[in-house]
């Protein structure tokens, strides 16, 4: 079992340097710590703390009034995860942010309407994290030694946000900036489930720019070198597809290399790049990263298609433990980052047969973790 030291959190200190301001000054102040011990605790990098840091960080929260004495040291540390859904399960409020399209010419909420294939995967998520993928009632048996009690979120939230092409491009993108940035101007334990790909759900956007230090809404199709991508995964956009610019989509992979078929690209270790696909192939993404010190969760679970999102809700149902371990972890950040591909069937599929969302088979491709690793070192 793993824990995580949560004086960030308790704090509603963020890693934005604009939104912490005097945070490590107050506290080495108050307790006469070392600046870079508390910076180090901060982050949660720290690999032992002494039982008198221990003390004046307790009495610092107390004079502040950040908890009370009953509540410490208890509050100050948390249970990491061990697994794809309890690593959702432990969070305390769950957010899970949907695109939602027009229905008639004059776009209204009222009108508006989720793609039936993200209601199938909201739907398995919700699944997922009340029974922990199935396992919930071996947790709670008798013959759990263990004896751990089943992790559950106290709020379930789901707001709806404008797809491109829908309404007004600037509408489009103030109500994504309102979700988002309403989300990480919070504090306390939490988590953001985004669904769709970017030609679906604009948040994913503000997203990967976060985690990768990029420009949100600025195209990266001309860069000179696709070495130079903020991202280290593509979504070429189909011809038919609403092209928003994007810091993680577009038509090219640089000013110089092209990106022939639509679907995912990925950096491999090497810093060459390769499709994702193939003839008669599907792909769907899934990724996160989980902010320890914070107790922040960000993900995104997308499939290219509205099969590949169906058929990511059941790899998501029979095969959520393959999306475990993370792939990269330092500085208290932990990311899972996979690929996804189906097989096509060589028939067309019909339309009681796209409604039953039968099980294909699926291949699970963790990213490369130095492709991340280079991206993360860059921010």
């Amino acid at each position: 079992m793993r824990y995580a030291f949560r004086l960030a959190e308790l704090l509603g200190h963020t890693p934005d340097r604009r939104k912490r301001p005097g945070t490590i000054k107050s506290i080495v102040e108050h307790t006469g710590l070392d600046r870079h011990q508390v910076a180090s605790l901060l982050k949660n990098e720290a690999k032992y703390i002494p039982l008198d840091a221990l003390s004046r960080l307790c009495d610092y929260l107390i004079d502040q009034g950040y908890a009370t004495a009953d509540q410490l040291p208890g509050a100050l540390f948390a249970v990491n995860p061990e697994n794809f859904w309890e690593l959702i399960a432990r969070r305390k409020e769950i957010e899970l942010v949907i695109g939602v399209r027009a229905t008639d010419s004059n776009p209204t909420p009222e009108g508006a309407s989720v793609v039936a294939s993200d209601s199938v995967l909201v739907g398995e998520v919700l699944s997922g994290v009340s029974t922990l993928g199935g396992v919930a009632k071996h947790k709670e048996s008798e013959g759990d030694t263990a004896g751990r009690e089943v992790p559950m979120p106290d709020r379930f939230q789901q707001t709806l946000v404008w797809s491109p092409g829908q309404v007004d491009l600037q509408d489009v993108r103030s109500r994504a900036h309102d979700v988002f940035e309403s989300y990480i101007d919070d504090t306390g334990d939490r988590g953001m489930i985004c669904v769709g790909s970017i030609k679906s759900n604009p948040v994913v956007e503000l997203l990967f720019s976060d985690v990768f230090g990029c420009t949100p809404y600025v195209t990266e199709d001309d860069v000179d070198d696709v070495s130079a991508r903020s991202c280290p995964f593509f979504l070429r956009y189909r011809d038919t597809d609403p092209k928003p610019d994007s810091a993680s989509a577009g038509t090219r992979l640089s000013k110089n290399e092209d990106a022939p078929q639509p679907g995912f690209y990925f950096e491999k270790n090497d810093g060459t790049w390769e499709f994702a696909g193939g003839t008669n192939k599907d792909t769907a993404l899934v990724f996160y990263i989980y902010r320890e010190a914070l107790g922040r969760l960000d993900m995104v679970l997308s499939g290219f298609s509205g099969r590949a999102t169906r058929l990511l809700a059941k790899t998501l149902a029979i095969r959520g433990e393959e999306f475990w371990p993370p792939i990269y972890e330092k500085s208290g950040d932990i990311i899972g980052a996979y690929l996804v591909t189906y097989e096509r069937p060589e028939d067309t599929e019909s339309r009681d047969e796209a409604l039953f969302n039968p099980s294909g088979p699926a291949e699970i491709m963790p990213l490369p973790t130095e492709a991340i690793a280079r991206r993360m070192a860059r921010r």
